[in-house]
């Protein structure tokens, strides 16, 4: 009898966590839960951890700690709270680790799940855009498998033949274009938080549905790339494809290009990550491919969303511009999502930091942490100071 996959789910209440959750339960035979956290939606928590009969549950806020062990009082799930709970959590060994953690609040576990996990499924972009180098280095000293999530990397994933990198041309990310992709520079100007989260395509939580409607979060995909496939930045690209049914491809050299097809539903490419090297059924929504009237692709409009551009200035840069980048935007799409600045403030923000900070050699995990906090304080000052603030 095959023994039952270990598993481990830091950030279970956001939309990637819930989304494994109903992928493991509808395959439960096959899984065994050890972890389950959140950050703060405590009730949320101890539902799903009774729900997928893990052996830990860690509330993120300690002081949520008192509630997590009062509603788990009666199930033998050991609570914990804190950054030391993650920590101590991601130690516990395991087949599959997925790292759903939004921001660069999952650096530090994922870091401990790597030294502790056959395999780390990678769901939120940050860690690797801020430290990917490290993430990267860390996996392979650990042997550690990295698997990403987000739907374009899990595509090139599955098409991508590293032992023949000298015949790929290109790798192309798609992107939808997000709920602006028609919109002028004026009337985003104007956009209400309600506008930005409202996705045409897909189904996702409030910082990544703004990072879609600015493109940022194609830029920060761009970065990602960079260094789960050692690819060059030039060979790394991005198209326009409203449908989101081709969720990435890569060119090859003889001029084929293989595309992974799917329908919008974070299911997919989660249920490929959590039977690797296998596969599995998935509870999702499947891909009628008759009922495609067509397919489009657009050359993105990089005045419109300049974002992009960022993407490929940072990584010329170095590491240190990454998580510059990375930190201003999560600061400013916190303060938009809060109403204190405009939708196209968000790349002022990220502009200030980014003309700002000092080139540093980033060589170590407390480098970038240091670093991160120092461009959040940048962008945070900038925000209070009603973005009126010269550089120089």
């Amino acid at each position: 009898m095959k023994s039952l996959k270990k598993v481990s789910i830091f950030g279970v209440t956001g939309s990637i966590g819930q989304s494994t959750a109903d992928l493991i339960l509808s395959d439960f035979e096959r899984f065994d839960v050890c972890v389950v956290s959140a950050a703060r939606s405590v009730d949320k928590l101890a539902e799903m951890a009774i729900s997928l009969k893990a052996e830990i549950a860690v509330i993120a806020d300690h002081s949520l700690l008192p509630r997590l062990e009062e509603l788990l009082v009666n199930h033998d799930i050991k609570a914990m709270g804190g950054e030391q709970g993650l920590l101590d959590a991601a130690s516990v060994p395991v087949d599959i680790t997925v790292a759903a953690i939004v921001g660069m609040a999952g650096l530090k576990p994922l870091m401990v799940s790597i030294e502790n996990s056959k395999a780390v499924a990678i769901a939120n972009k940050e860690p690797l855009v801020s430290a990917g180098a490290l993430v990267l280095k860390a996996a392979k000293e650990a042997g550690c498998k990295i698997l990403p999530v987000d739907s374009e990397h899990n595509a090139i994933f599955q098409v991508f033949d590293p032992e023949n990198m000298q015949h790929i041309k290109q790798i192309v990310l798609t992107a939808s274009g997000g709920p602006f992709r028609e919109w002028s520079r004026e009337k985003m100007s104007v956009a209400t938080v309600e506008q930005a989260m409202a996705h045409p395509n897909w189904s996702m939580g409030a910082k990544i549905s703004v990072d879609s409607a600015s493109m940022m979060n194609k830029a920060l995909e761009i970065i990602e790339a960079y260094y789960l496939f050692e690819i060059e930045a030039d060979k790394i690209n991005v198209i326009i494809h409203p449908q989101s049914v081709a969720h990435s491809m890569v060119e090859y050299a003889d001029g084929s290009y293989l595309a992974q097809m799917g329908a919008s539903d974070m299911r997919t490419p989660i249920a490929y990550a959590l039977a690797w090297p296998d596969r599995m059924q998935t509870c999702g929504e499947r891909l009628d491919i008759t009922a495609l009237s067509k397919l489009e692709f657009h050359a993105p409009d990089c005045e419109r969303f300049p974002a992009l551009s960022r993407a490929y200035e940072v990584l010329e840069k170095g590491s240190w511009a990454c998580i510059a980048l990375n930190a201003a935007n999560e600061v400013a799409v916190e303060a938009f999502l809060k109403k204190k600045i405009g939708f196209l403030d968000i790349m002022k923000v990220i502009d200030f930091v980014l003309e700002s900070c000092d080139a540093k050699e980033i060589d170590s995990l407390e480098a970038v942490i240091l670093y991160d906090e120092a461009c959040r304080d940048i962008a945070s000052n900038y925000i209070q100071a009603g973005l009126k603030s010269k550089v120089g």
